[in-house]
């Protein structure tokens, strides 16, 4: 049932997407219209070589109250152009895709129906449409964090999630690679956020090859994956009020 009050956000980077960048735009814009009056598509520009910011532009003189497009001068990293899609996210609920169409964004369908239950709804993939290496990749990535993070999630890092404005803006995210996903995934556990989970498919890409695994991409993965780590295992992380350095506040 459409919800006339509910306000909604589905954002997308978009790098050597310009194939996909009208699909997924239009498919986000006829989702959100089946779900709510109030809503908005916000497309992530970063720094793309080819014609998706073009394209995402002409998407926002066609329809300027619904599509918003935010460049990168340069390209910033997958990270950094989902922080510039949380910042300027208008909405309460923001949903987060991809711009390649591999994640289907009218499964929001889905994950929408579990917001009064959840913060953040993360999303697994039970079919995954992938090469066996890239299968595998995401095997043992998902099982060293799991390790590394003591959390039990079965795909944090994939690409449709939907969470709450007010909450993305209590998480500190440090990271401009692709861990971004599993850093906010760990950092909303540890605040004590309801996190839920769905499954979904993926569908292959029509174009090229996904850079999230490329060498540049994975180092940055694990440089972020490291840092991380040492923020929330620290002694100083998300202290109690009453904890300075671990210790009570007065003792000596």
């Amino acid at each position: 049932m459409k919800n006339g009050q509910l306000g909604i956000t589905i954002f997308f980077p978009v790098y050597n997407d310009e194939w996909t960048v009208r699909t997924v735009t239009e498919k986000a814009l006829q989702v959100l219209s089946s779900i709510t009056d109030r809503y908005e598509v916000l497309i992530i520009d970063d720094g793309s070589p080819d014609h998706s910011g073009q394209i995402a532009d002409e998407l926002a003189r066609q329809q300027p109250e619904y599509v918003r497009v935010i460049h990168h001068a340069r390209n910033l990293g997958y990270g950094a152009a989902i922080k510039a899609g949380f910042r300027n996210a208008r909405y309460e609920w923001i949903c987060q895709t991809d711009g390649d169409d591999e994640y289907d964004v009218c499964d929001l369908v889905k994950l929408i129906r579990l917001k009064d239950y959840y913060d953040l709804i993360i999303t697994f993939r039970y079919v995954k449409a992938y090469r066996s290496g890239r299968q595998f990749i995401s095997w043992v990535y998902n099982h060293v964090l799991g390790f590394l993070f003591k959390t039990k999630y079965r795909d944090v890092s994939t690409g449709l999630r939907l969470v709450r404005k007010s909450l993305v803006e209590e998480i500190n995210l440090h990271s401009d690679s692709p861990f971004i996903g599993a850093e906010l995934a760990i950092k909303v556990m540890l605040k004590g956020f309801r996190v839920g989970e769905v499954g979904i498919q993926t569908f292959p890409r029509k174009f090229g090859r996904g850079a999230s695994t490329s060498p540049r991409n994975i180092i940055a993965t694990i440089r972020d994956m490291i840092h991380t780590y040492r923020v929330i295992f620290s002694q100083d992380y998300d202290l109690p009020l009453n904890r300075i350095g671990g210790k009570v506040n007065g003792e000596k």
